[in-house]
């Protein structure tokens, strides 16, 4: 969603970084081109001139830390000042002395509202709760079902009946209390633009539950719309939170960087996937930081607990970085990643990965082509896929629906991959480094290393082409997702990113 933002950053603090002193009108350049960014990423102009007006002030009035340069400088100030438009802290969920807790959703038809009672139930289940949905939107046909489907896939019961949505609400309090449930969700109705029969309904709701959480549902998709619907709903219910869906779409985003500082109410929570397990707490500080191209660490780390067993993560890790991970670990590893959401979400959350490795569009299907070849080998080819013949490719190809070449593509670079993974694994140390320099000179002791024969002699026969006119190129589609992005440089930038944290 933040995708032309992100790059607009990035060029900014590229050129920034080449600077060595911080001027006022470099700041004031700087400062032109965050307007214009967020602007175009149709975030609110109150909050623009704001956000603009106290980076300014903070980048000129501030001395330039010793240990850092003005680029630096410049991303600190700015990632701090966009964490505090997103909201400053992440919203902290209490929960009533006497249960249930009682949530109420509401929002526009078509806003995602009963997909996130959901994944909000969901959520609360997974920190240890027992949740109850209710189903009190009685006017959209099959809504209720909805509901009952989705609280099937995560096994939460669902209450309703035929009455009206008033009642319904609030028998389903004292439906949880006889069943042990301490937290209720009630799914109110939604209309398709905001009129006084839908703000009477969840104003009624709102006064015979007297719930403890109001939580608006707006897309993300619709911009500073979204932002319109959060204060009209405020001044009827007094909100406690905004929880934004598909923001993991293809719109500008501005909605997000808009709503605290207009309705003055925090996103608290966030969906960025259509699957159920896509959602979660709000995280100011790390969407500001992903925003500005300095990844997400801290849920990758997360994403990853949820996914792998500790124990079993650190033997595959040790194994790769020896030089010792065969195609059967990589399929492993491969199926526990798809678990933590698209390949593509996740690249985006690596510190100082390459631009072009973030943007690249990673199709999921191409990790199912992957498994189908590794799935196809025998288990000696895949302990050692260095025995895989002319003979053995066309088999794997044909039992995996590809074709040799393919095939061919995928063990050539698994197996640069593992040379590459050893060489990252001792990355980022003095030793390392020192080895370096040291291997470096001898080299260049030894006269340099000809490349070409003595007297530039053609590497080609003469005449040139290796390969007979007119034959194209065998082009393998079917790659490891951004390897072939990968220099030795960037290696190196990744492993000193991300020294000190505990992967």
């Amino acid at each position: 969603m933040f995708e032309a933002l992100t790059d607009t950053f990035e060029g900014i603090f590229s050129r920034l970084s080449k600077k060595g002193v911080l001027t006022e009108s470099d700041v004031d350049e700087v400062l032109r081109e965050i307007r214009v960014a967020l602007l175009e990423a149709d975030v609110n102009l109150t909050v623009v001139k704001n956000l603009r007006n106290r980076i300014k002030e903070r980048a000129v009035g501030e001395e330039v830390h010793k240990a850092l340069n003005p680029a630096q400088q410049v991303v600190k100030i700015v990632n701090e000042e966009l964490t505090a438009s997103l909201g400053g802290e992440t919203i902290d969920i209490s929960f009533a002395s006497k249960p249930p807790t009682v949530v109420m959703m509401a929002g526009l038809q078509g806003s995602g509202k009963t997909t996130s009672s959901a994944k909000l139930a969901r959520w609360f289940k997974s920190q240890g709760r027992n949740p109850l949905l209710v189903g009190a939107d009685l006017q959209r046909p099959a809504a209720v079902e909805q509901l009952r489907t989705l609280g099937r896939q995560i096994d939460i019961p669902v209450y309703s009946d035929p009455s009206d949505p008033i009642t319904v609400a609030t028998n389903s309090l004292a439906e949880a209390r006889s069943s042990g449930r301490d937290v209720v969700i009630i799914d109110t109705a939604g209309r398709l633009a905001i009129d006084e029969a839908l703000m009477e309904e969840v104003r009624r709701i709102s006064e015979a539950t007297s719930p403890h959480y109001t939580f608006l549902v707006v897309d993300a998709m619709t911009g500073q719309d979204a932002v319109t619907v959060a204060e009209a709903f405020d001044e009827k219910l007094a909100l406690d939170g905004v929880i934004l869906t598909k923001l993991d779409g293809d719109a500008r985003g501005g909605a997000a960087l808009s709503v605290k500082e207009v309705v003055g109410k925090p996103i608290a929570f966030a969906a960025t996937g259509e699957k159920i397990e896509d959602f979660d707490l709000f995280h100011p500080d790390r969407m500001a930081s992903r925003i500005l191209g300095m990844g997400d660490v801290m849920t990758l780390i997360e994403k990853a607990e949820q996914t792998f067993e500790q124990e079993e993560a650190e033997e595959a890790a040790t194994r790769l970085l020896e030089g010792q991970f065969t195609l059967d670990d990589f399929l492993e590893q491969m199926q526990q990643l798809k678990k933590m959401g698209p390949l593509t979400n996740l690249m985006g959350m690596l510190p100082g990965l390459p631009k072009e490795m973030r943007d690249v569009d990673i199709d999921d299907r191409e990790v199912n082509r992957i498994e189908a070849i590794i799935k196809s080998m025998t288990p000696e080819e895949r302990a050692k896929p260095d025995v895989i013949d002319a003979s053995r490719r066309a088999r794997i190809a044909n039992g995996s629906g590809t074709n040799p070449t393919q095939v061919s593509g995928l063990v050539t670079q698994f197996n640069e991959m593992q040379k590459m993974m050893k060489r990252f694994g001792g990355m980022g140390t003095k030793k390392s480094r020192r080895s370096a320099r040291k291997n470096k000179g001898r080299k260049a002791k030894k006269g340099g290393g000809r490349v070409t024969p003595k007297g530039g002699g053609r590497v080609t026969p003469k005449g040139g082409r290796v390969t007979p006119k007119g034959t194209k190129s065998n082009k393998a589609p079917l790659t490891l997702p951004g390897l072939d992005r990968l220099d030795e440089s960037e290696l190196e930038k990744m492993a000193r990113n991300l020294e000190g944290f505990d992967l």
